[in-house]
């Protein structure tokens, strides 16, 4: 569904992406693992079209993703943000069916709160939710908002930028396991990234390991403890001795 070939990404400077190959299949889940500032998010944001790479190409279902018609393009994705970047102004039903209620995917009002309410239901918020506004709400709850909004419009693809972020462990499960549930449920085509090795083990059907602006290691997750590979033992393990150097 997603393939990465050869794509470099520089901001003036400073090497970012340096030769990316990847390819995530169809109606899997690729969970991407890195230390911070290696590119992770530029690696996302390439595929929307948010960052354009210097060299490379990035194909989406085939077709190249800087082409065509963009809004088209864009409706195939839903998107789980870092901080849930939840509409502080919006009520909770409102966030959720942000795209509902504009653009291409525009329904009526009263069809959009109901889709909304149901998706609300499926990451186990009650319809009484609904009508509160995003500061009411705990941050696990405004996390289960953001995965609704993701959802809403049954997209084929959906990307999840750090979902346990700010989250404590308990939390964290109940949100890896209804993302793990809901894209399998969906069959969608799904691109994590995260730091976070219980999450990368809940939702992951695949692991890349971005280092040093190059895919280090990819494949099965359950090769991952043993893949031979210095880098990604040692982003497993934590440890501050290996080829990775810790910034002090």
């Amino acid at each position: 569904m997603i393939t990465f070939d050869n794509v470099h990404k520089s901001f003036g400077p400073k090497r970012v992406l340096r030769g990316v190959n990847l390819e995530i299949a169809k109606g899997t889940s690729m969970v991407i693992i890195g230390g911070s500032g290696t590119g992770k998010s530029v690696t996302l944001k390439s595929v929307l079209g948010l960052i354009t790479p210097d060299n490379g190409t990035i194909l989406v279902d085939g077709k190249d993703a800087t082409k065509g018609d963009r809004d088209a393009f864009l409706a195939r994705f839903g998107m789980l943000f870092q901080g849930g970047a939840l509409f502080d102004s919006l009520t909770v039903w409102q966030n959720v069916a942000f795209r509902l209620l504009r653009g291409a995917l525009k329904r009526p009002k009263a069809e959009a709160r109901e889709i909304a309410i149901e998706k609300l239901r499926r990451v186990g918020l009650t319809p009484d939710v609904a009508d509160l506004f995003p500061s009411e709400l705990s941050g696990g709850m405004q996390k289960r908002v953001s995965l609704a909004r993701a959802i809403a419009a049954e997209p084929e693809i959906i990307f999840f930028d750090e979902p346990t972020t700010g989250l404590d462990p308990i939390m964290s499960g109940v949100i890896n396991d209804l993302i793990r549930e809901i894209v399998v449920e969906m069959g969608a085509t799904a691109m994590t990234i995260t730091h976070d090795m219980t999450s990368v083990r809940a939702i992951a059907d695949n692991v890349a390991m971005l280092h040093d602006g190059v895919i280090q290691w990819t494949g099965p997750v359950g090769q991952m403890d043993s893949s031979g590979d210095p880098y990604l033992a040692q982003f497993i393990s934590g440890s501050a001795e290996g080829p990775i150097e810790a910034v002090r």
